[in-house]
């Protein structure tokens, strides 16, 4: 059976490699640990070997987690879809919400947040029927209608690749979220500076890295043997 720590290390090498690829340097890459289906044990474990990020995509996984850890120096990512009922239970608990995928959301979010909420807006790049997330050409004039939003900051855009897809078609939905990032960035917007990408989970995310991203959302990689292996 395989250890987080033994984990870890594979990651880690896979990271080096793709950020070579890339020519990028590790500096600019954020680890997301996705910790929703793993026990309170394992998460102060990948804590303590370092990782500061970690995704929860429930609010009861999220409230539960950092009741037990008590380290203000972990930075909390919303990852999976937020119903709009559960907004004011989580918002001001993250630091970050990777999955901003309708109006109602939005709305909601402005009238709990008590601070402006780091925003992705959840992107359908492949047009899955199973997948929440604007069409991408939907995404301009929904960020567009943020602007009376004082509460929302549009960091940038998600998207999950294609479930079982070969590498080109991941390696293509991811480099199209990068084009449409760069779309986005070039309207100057205050409130949209859209300069960030989160893509790339556990099955795919060196081609995201070597994509772009600077956000990747790693969960049974890091557990693997371990505990479930989902992401």
């Amino acid at each position: 059976m395989n250890t987080i720590e033994q984990n870890v290390h594979s990651i880690e090498d896979q990271l080096e490699k793709s950020l070579r690829e890339a020519q990028r340097d590790r500096v600019g890459l954020r680890v997301v640990v996705v910790t929703k289906y793993v026990s309170i044990e394992q998460a102060k474990e990948v804590v303590s070997l370092g990782y500061k990020d970690l995704g929860e995509n429930r609010p009861e996984g999220l409230i539960e987690k950092q009741e037990a850890l008590q380290d203000d120096s972990i930075v909390w990512h919303y990852i999976g879809s937020l119903q709009t009922r559960k907004v004011k239970k989580v918002i001001n608990r993250i630091d970050y919400l990777h999955s901003l995928d309708r109006m109602s959301l939005a709305e909601e979010i402005e009238k709990r947040a008590k601070k402006p909420v780091s925003c992705f807006v959840q992107v359908n790049v492949a047009g899955e029927d199973s997948k929440s997330g604007f069409s991408p050409d939907k995404v301009m004039d929904f960020i567009r209608s943020l602007a009376q939003f004082e509460k929302i900051t549009v960091i940038g855009l998600m998207t999950m690749a294609p479930k079982n897809a070969d590498t080109q078609t991941i390696r293509k939905t991811f480099s199209e979220l990068k084009q449409l990032r760069d779309e986005v960035q070039l309207l100057g917007l205050s409130y949209a500076p859209c300069t960030e990408l989160s893509m790339g989970m556990s099955q795919d995310y060196p081609i995201a890295i070597e994509e772009g991203s600077n956000f990747v959302r790693i969960g049974s990689a890091f557990f693997k043997n371990t505990t479930v292996d989902e992401d």
